[in-house]
Protein backbone atom coordinates (compact mmCIF):
# COMPACT_ATOMS: atom_id res chain seq x y z
CA UNK A 1 0.00 0.00 0.00
CA UNK A 2 1.23 3.87 -0.71
CA UNK A 3 2.17 5.38 2.45
CA UNK A 4 1.45 9.64 2.11
CA UNK A 5 2.99 11.60 5.19
CA UNK A 6 0.29 14.03 6.17
CA UNK A 7 1.83 16.91 7.99
CA UNK A 8 -0.15 18.68 10.08
CA UNK A 9 0.23 21.96 12.03
CA UNK A 10 -2.45 22.20 14.69
CA UNK A 11 -6.34 22.02 14.71
CA UNK A 12 -8.25 25.11 13.06
CA UNK A 13 -7.76 27.34 10.50
CA UNK A 14 -7.00 30.22 12.30
CA UNK A 15 -4.06 28.78 13.98
CA UNK A 16 -3.22 25.01 12.97
CA UNK A 17 -4.17 22.96 10.21
CA UNK A 18 -7.49 23.82 8.22
CA UNK A 19 -9.58 20.97 9.29
CA UNK A 20 -12.07 20.90 5.73
CA UNK A 21 -8.60 20.67 3.86
CA UNK A 22 -6.74 18.05 6.62
CA UNK A 23 -9.74 15.72 6.31
CA UNK A 24 -10.65 15.84 2.42
CA UNK A 25 -6.68 14.91 1.93
CA UNK A 26 -7.40 11.83 4.29
CA UNK A 27 -10.90 11.29 2.80
CA UNK A 28 -9.02 11.38 -1.19
CA UNK A 29 -6.21 9.39 -0.16
CA UNK A 30 -8.54 6.59 1.85
CA UNK A 31 -10.52 6.35 -1.52
CA UNK A 32 -7.37 5.39 -3.56
CA UNK A 33 -5.98 2.85 -1.45
CA UNK A 34 -3.58 4.77 0.00
CA UNK A 35 -2.21 4.58 3.61
CA UNK A 36 -2.36 8.41 4.98
CA UNK A 37 0.55 8.30 8.06
CA UNK A 38 0.16 12.31 10.04
CA UNK A 39 2.19 13.48 11.82
CA UNK A 40 3.27 16.97 13.03
CA UNK A 41 5.59 18.98 14.75
CA UNK A 42 5.73 18.18 19.20
CA UNK A 43 6.12 21.84 20.13
CA UNK A 44 4.13 25.06 20.86
CA UNK A 45 1.76 26.36 18.51
CA UNK A 46 2.68 30.28 17.81
CA UNK A 47 -0.43 31.06 19.23
CA UNK A 48 -3.99 30.30 20.14
CA UNK A 49 -7.48 31.50 18.31
CA UNK A 50 -10.80 32.04 19.72
CA UNK A 51 -12.45 30.42 16.04
CA UNK A 52 -16.10 32.65 17.36
CA UNK A 53 -14.17 35.87 18.16
CA UNK A 54 -11.23 35.52 15.81
CA UNK A 55 -9.38 37.08 18.81
CA UNK A 56 -6.26 35.53 20.43
CA UNK A 57 -7.54 33.28 23.97
CA UNK A 58 -4.13 33.77 25.69
CA UNK A 59 -4.25 29.55 25.95
CA UNK A 60 -1.07 27.20 24.87
CA UNK A 61 -1.73 24.46 23.08
CA UNK A 62 1.06 22.09 21.29
CA UNK A 63 1.03 21.34 17.68
CA UNK A 64 1.12 16.84 17.67
CA UNK A 65 -1.36 16.97 20.37
CA UNK A 66 -4.16 19.25 18.46
CA UNK A 67 -3.28 17.70 15.39
CA UNK A 68 -4.20 14.08 17.01
CA UNK A 69 -7.84 15.65 17.32
CA UNK A 70 -8.10 15.48 13.51
CA UNK A 71 -5.82 12.40 12.63
CA UNK A 72 -7.99 10.59 15.79
CA UNK A 73 -5.11 10.24 17.68
CA UNK A 74 -3.15 8.05 14.89
CA UNK A 75 0.09 10.26 14.68
CA UNK A 76 3.71 10.92 14.92
CA UNK A 77 5.93 13.50 16.06
CA UNK A 78 7.75 14.24 12.67
CA UNK A 79 10.99 14.25 14.70
CA UNK A 80 10.90 10.58 14.18
CA UNK A 81 8.99 10.37 10.78
CA UNK A 82 11.92 9.46 7.81
CA UNK A 83 11.75 9.66 4.27
CA UNK A 84 12.18 5.80 3.88
CA UNK A 85 8.61 4.72 5.74
CA UNK A 86 6.91 7.07 2.81
CA UNK A 87 6.22 7.27 -0.82
CA UNK A 88 5.18 11.01 -1.02
CA UNK A 89 4.40 13.72 1.42
CA UNK A 90 1.42 16.62 1.97
CA UNK A 91 1.05 19.34 3.47
CA UNK A 92 -2.48 20.51 4.12
CA UNK A 93 -3.43 24.64 4.63
CA UNK A 94 -4.38 26.45 7.32
CA UNK A 95 -3.01 29.52 9.12
CA UNK A 96 -0.75 26.94 11.11
CA UNK A 97 1.49 26.32 8.11
CA UNK A 98 2.44 29.91 8.07
CA UNK A 99 2.74 30.32 11.69
CA UNK A 100 4.07 26.39 13.13
CA UNK A 101 5.48 24.88 10.66
CA UNK A 102 7.09 28.34 9.69
CA UNK A 103 6.92 32.12 9.76
CA UNK A 104 6.14 33.04 6.66
CA UNK A 105 2.56 34.74 8.30
CA UNK A 106 5.23 37.42 9.91
CA UNK A 107 8.14 37.55 7.81
CA UNK A 108 6.97 36.78 4.15
CA UNK A 109 9.76 35.48 2.46
CA UNK A 110 12.70 36.04 5.06
CA UNK A 111 10.18 33.13 6.72
CA UNK A 112 12.25 30.45 8.82
CA UNK A 113 10.89 26.78 8.20
CA UNK A 114 10.65 24.46 11.69
CA UNK A 115 13.96 22.53 11.25
CA UNK A 116 12.31 19.12 11.83
CA UNK A 117 9.32 19.94 9.16
CA UNK A 118 12.20 21.18 6.30
CA UNK A 119 14.81 17.88 7.06
CA UNK A 120 11.28 15.42 5.97
CA UNK A 121 10.34 17.12 3.41
CA UNK A 122 14.25 17.59 2.13
CA UNK A 123 14.58 14.06 2.85
CA UNK A 124 11.31 13.12 0.72
CA UNK A 125 12.37 15.41 -2.45
CA UNK A 126 15.90 14.05 -2.68
CA UNK A 127 14.32 10.52 -2.24
CA UNK A 128 13.08 11.59 -5.86
CA UNK A 129 9.81 10.97 -3.77
CA UNK A 130 6.43 13.91 -4.36
CA UNK A 131 5.41 16.53 -2.05
CA UNK A 132 1.86 17.74 -1.93
CA UNK A 133 1.11 21.59 -0.76
CA UNK A 134 -2.73 22.94 -0.20
CA UNK A 135 -3.84 26.56 -0.09
CA UNK A 136 -0.92 28.38 1.65
CA UNK A 137 0.99 25.26 2.34
CA UNK A 138 2.95 26.41 -0.67
CA UNK A 139 4.50 29.00 0.66
CA UNK A 140 6.53 27.08 3.20
CA UNK A 141 7.41 24.50 0.37
CA UNK A 142 8.82 27.75 -1.29
CA UNK A 143 11.56 28.49 1.74
CA UNK A 144 12.21 24.89 2.32
CA UNK A 145 13.59 24.48 -1.16
CA UNK A 146 14.38 28.07 -1.99
CA UNK A 147 16.97 28.15 -4.94
CA UNK A 148 15.42 25.15 -7.03
CA UNK A 149 13.30 26.74 -8.99
CA UNK A 150 9.83 25.06 -8.00
CA UNK A 151 6.68 26.08 -10.16
CA UNK A 152 3.75 26.44 -7.56
CA UNK A 153 0.54 27.49 -7.01
CA UNK A 154 -1.30 29.32 -4.34
CA UNK A 155 -4.65 30.61 -6.53
CA UNK A 156 -4.36 33.78 -7.76
CA UNK A 157 -3.90 36.08 -4.63
CA UNK A 158 -0.85 38.67 -5.96
CA UNK A 159 0.42 39.20 -2.54
CA UNK A 160 1.56 35.57 -1.66
CA UNK A 161 2.48 34.97 -5.64
CA UNK A 162 4.85 38.07 -4.95
CA UNK A 163 6.16 36.35 -1.91
CA UNK A 164 6.64 32.83 -3.52
CA UNK A 165 8.55 34.54 -6.32
CA UNK A 166 10.84 36.38 -4.17
CA UNK A 167 11.71 33.11 -2.59
CA UNK A 168 13.09 32.53 -6.13
CA UNK A 169 9.90 30.36 -7.36
CA UNK A 170 7.90 30.90 -10.39
CA UNK A 171 4.06 31.02 -9.44
CA UNK A 172 1.61 30.37 -12.12
CA UNK A 173 -1.91 31.29 -11.77
CA UNK A 174 -4.62 28.05 -11.02
CA UNK A 175 -8.25 27.85 -10.41
CA UNK A 176 -9.85 25.78 -7.34
CA UNK A 177 -10.62 22.41 -8.98
CA UNK A 178 -7.15 22.20 -10.55
CA UNK A 179 -4.01 20.77 -9.31
CA UNK A 180 -0.60 22.48 -10.95
CA UNK A 181 1.89 19.91 -11.53
CA UNK A 182 5.60 20.47 -11.42
CA UNK A 183 6.38 17.20 -13.25
CA UNK A 184 10.62 18.27 -12.89
CA UNK A 185 10.11 18.88 -9.14
CA UNK A 186 7.57 16.54 -8.11
CA UNK A 187 5.88 19.07 -6.86
CA UNK A 188 2.18 18.89 -6.97
CA UNK A 189 -0.50 22.59 -5.67
CA UNK A 190 -3.74 23.44 -5.38
CA UNK A 191 -5.46 26.61 -4.15
CA UNK A 192 -8.23 24.97 -1.91
CA UNK A 193 -9.69 27.98 0.32
CA UNK A 194 -7.25 30.45 -1.07
CA UNK A 195 -10.09 30.45 -3.57
CA UNK A 196 -12.95 28.18 -2.58
CA UNK A 197 -15.95 29.54 -1.63
CA UNK A 198 -17.28 25.77 -0.26
CA UNK A 199 -16.36 22.45 0.84
CA UNK A 200 -17.15 20.83 -2.47
CA UNK A 201 -14.57 23.42 -4.70
CA UNK A 202 -11.97 22.84 -2.24
CA UNK A 203 -12.42 19.05 -2.35
CA UNK A 204 -12.24 18.86 -6.02
CA UNK A 205 -8.77 20.85 -6.18
CA UNK A 206 -7.42 18.55 -3.30
CA UNK A 207 -8.96 15.42 -5.12
CA UNK A 208 -6.79 16.01 -7.94
CA UNK A 209 -3.55 16.99 -6.15
CA UNK A 210 -4.06 13.58 -4.08
CA UNK A 211 -4.04 11.80 -7.61
CA UNK A 212 -1.35 13.25 -9.09
CA UNK A 213 1.05 12.68 -6.04
CA UNK A 214 0.19 9.39 -5.76
CA UNK A 215 0.72 9.07 -9.84
CA UNK A 216 3.82 10.60 -9.10
CA UNK A 217 4.79 7.73 -6.71
CA UNK A 218 5.43 5.39 -9.66
CA UNK A 219 3.63 2.52 -7.84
Amino acid sequence: MIKIGVVLSGCGVMDGSEIHESVLTLLALSKRGAEALCTAPNGAQHHVINHLTNKESGEKRNMLVESARIARGKIRDVAGLKAAELDGLIFPGGFGAAKNLCTFAFDGADCKVHPEVARLAREVHQAGKPIGAICISPALVAKIFQGKHLKLTIGTDPGTAGAIREMGQEHVDCPVEKAFVDETQKIVTTPAYMLASNLAEAYEGIDRLVAEVLRLTGK
